[in-house]
């Protein structure tokens, strides 16, 4: 993990630790850098780079710092707009782009932002050029052979262009109702847009593919993503369908990279239950490429007995989608994800998407003519607390030798009825103590022991 990027991109509070300045330099260095390989591999014309944006207001203030740095450099900028991050991936893959710029904190509150980097592949930026552009905004740039204290400016007719995109989005929408295998008439669904960056995506996908479609939040005023609403704040949802009698429902988050669903009897449908789900459909039709499942270390122990029972292998990376995928490349796999809802499914995309994987959701409802509840028979899930710890210093609280004596304190006690995880954030100055066990209370007991710890050690904000 970088300095400023960490798994998610360099996020932060807009204009404290997320300056303009800074999108500005990174729109400055990926313009220059783009430009420079086109013109070192015999290539002509400017380095042509996609950005899209979600519905914060700062989005605004970002992306337009953006553009100065890019078109100040020599780059094109194409703006998509307010749109989801795997469109930006689908259209940087697609559409032949140097690389792509999502600009968003995801499911942070609308006063965060950040700034999202993927390659011309669809994929996450190579830690290579993170590691390039950290060092410009530190002031230290080598590449290319030497040392650069500051990046020529573009003159005359090199200087870039702006232009407007937004039918790169409408590709990507008609990409997704494409994917569509079953009419979805006769259902009604409901879609949780989070205030984000689905409200004006998701809807027509679901329309189009004959849903009755019933939608909540999807009213964006540059503050309300993510407040009380989407993939973190569920309870909304399941209130909406129980209320509405709705057959399902799908919370996206703030990007809409992830998706967590709600049967019809008001159960919430984790990540993991969507890998099961999903995974056991690919197995009935020999489609899991290497029987396997990619997960990672969040995962509940209830998804590893049931793939046992089902004898579906399964793989556990560091958390982060972008470890996952990684893992999917090197490996084959097909699917894997996260308990959050950033699901993979690496034959049709390069990053997790949540109106993608609420399709698949579907496509299993109708193939097996079964509502969402009855999918999820077979998958027991343990009870899990998770505790976020705010503090000043991710690496010293976690380093501490009471706090590490806590925790093994935590696992000789819970022995193989249960398990601890404490790990960083990768995207806030966090730490996550997560237990998992048979019971509830002795859950909540254990996280709270450990956390009381990292406290008394004077690690807390």
């Amino acid at each position: 993990m970088g300095k400023y990027f960490g798994t998610d991109g360099f996020r932060g509070e807009a204009n404290c630790n997320l300056t303009a300045d800074h999108a500005y330099k990174v729109g400055r260095f990926l313009g220059w850098y783009y430009t420079q390989l086109k013109r070192r591999s015999g290539g002509d014309g400017p380095a042509r780079i996609v950005i899209g944006k979600d519905t914060r207001r700062s989005s605004y203030m970002f992306e337009y710092s953006l553009v100065g740095g890019l078109v100040a450099s020599g780059a094109d900028a194409y703006l998509l707009h307010v749109t989801t991050t795997p469109s930006v991936a689908y259209v940087a893959r697609t559409e032949g782009f140097d690389c792509g710029i999502m600009i968003s904190a995801s499911h942070n509150p609308y006063y965060d932002n950040g700034i999202k980097l993927i390659n011309g592949f669809g994929e996450k930026m190579d830690e290579s050029v993170i590691s390039l552009v950290e060092a410009y905004l530190d002031g230290h740039l080598e590449a290319f052979g030497r040392a650069w204290e500051e990046l020529p400016l573009a003159k005359r007719d090199t200087i870039g262009r702006t232009v407007d995109h937004v039918a790169g989005r409408n590709r990507y929408i008609g990409y997704l109702i494409s994917l569509g295998l079953y009419s979805f008439k006769g259902t009604k669904v409901g879609l949780d847009c989070a205030n984000g960056s689905s409200w004006n995506i998701a809807k027509s996908v679901f329309d189009a593919l004959g849903a009755k479609t019933y939608v909540i939040n999807a009213e964006p005023d540059g503050y309300n993503i993510n407040r009380d609403a989407g993939s973190t704040h569920i309870e909304g949802l399941r209130r909406f369908v129980l209320d509405n009698g709705l057959d399902v429902g799908f919370a996206y988050d703030g990007d809409a990279d992830r998706c967590l669903c709600v049967d019809e009897k008001g159960n919430v449908v984790t990540g993991d239950h969507i890998l099961y789900i999903y995974g056991k459909y690919m197995k009935d039709r020999s489609k899991l490429l290497n029987n396997t499942v990619v997960t990672t270390v969040m995962s509940n122990f209830g998804l590893y007995k049931a793939f046992d029972e089902l004898g579906i292998d399964y793989a556990k990376t560091a958390v982060g989608d972008k470890y996952v995928y990684e893992y999917m490349m090197r490996t084959g796999c097909r699917l894997g994800g996260e308990q959050s809802g950033h699901i993979i499914f690496s034959k049709y995309a390069s990053t997790g998407d949540g109106i993608l994987t609420s399709l698949k959701i579907m496509e299993v409802m109708k193939a097996r003519k079964q509502p969402l509840s009855e999918l999820c028979r077979g998958f027991t899930f343990y009870p899990q607390v998770l505790q976020n710890v705010r503090v000043t210093d991710k690496a010293a609280a976690q380093a501490d030798p009471d706090v590490q004596a806590a925790v093994a304190e935590v696992t000789a006690q819970l022995g193989d009825t249960g398990r601890i995880l404490v790990r960083e954030s990768g995207t806030e100055p966090v730490i996550r103590v997560m237990v998992e066990a048979e019971d509830q209370a002795v859950c909540q007991k254990y996280t709270d022991q450990v956390a009381a710890v990292i406290r008394q050690k004077g690690y807390t904000v």
